[in-house]
């Protein structure tokens, strides 16, 4: 009876370690995909919507995959006083931060990539951020 008790102990273990595995979603990194400069919607879409979601919501297809979810985009001026934060978002696209999810490097770093991507090219990493965050603060909460 206890080692009956015992194996089924064991299997409903190694049962829960194996349905629990298959459960846990897993992120994958891959290459950059370069977008137009001057599109904020497709930067967002290409770069951002994965993580934070089509809405700006935080719910995107990897965001469950994360340790640190990804914040509410659509709530950054009702969580700023009323103002939208265009300086913190720069420093966050860019990596100028420290927040929770960049120090995992979760989220990458934008800025970085951003320079590859433009091949140095200053004033095109500056459109692009600027693009991003422009497109950002368009669905603020009201």
């Amino acid at each position: 009876m206890l080692v009956r008790s015992i194996f089924a102990i064991v299997g409903l273990t190694v049962c829960l370690a194996v349905f629990g595995a298959s459960q846990q979603k897993e992120i994958r990194h891959a290459p950059v995909k370069p977008t137009s400069p001057a599109s904020g919607p497709e930067m967002y879409t290409t770069y951002c919507a994965v993580c934070h979601g089509v809405d700006g919501k935080g719910n995107g297809p990897a965001a469950e995959a994360l340790k640190v979810p990804p914040p509410d985009l659509t709530k950054l001026v009702s969580k700023n006083g009323g103002k939208y934060p265009s300086d913190h978002v720069t420093s966050a696209i860019q990596g100028e931060l420290r927040l929770p999810a960049h120090g995992s490097k979760e989220m990458p770093v934008w800025g970085c990539l951003f320079w590859g991507m433009s091949q140095g090219h200053s004033s095109e990493v500056q459109l692009r951020v600027t693009n991003l965050n422009k497109y950002i603060e368009s669905p603020q909460a009201k």
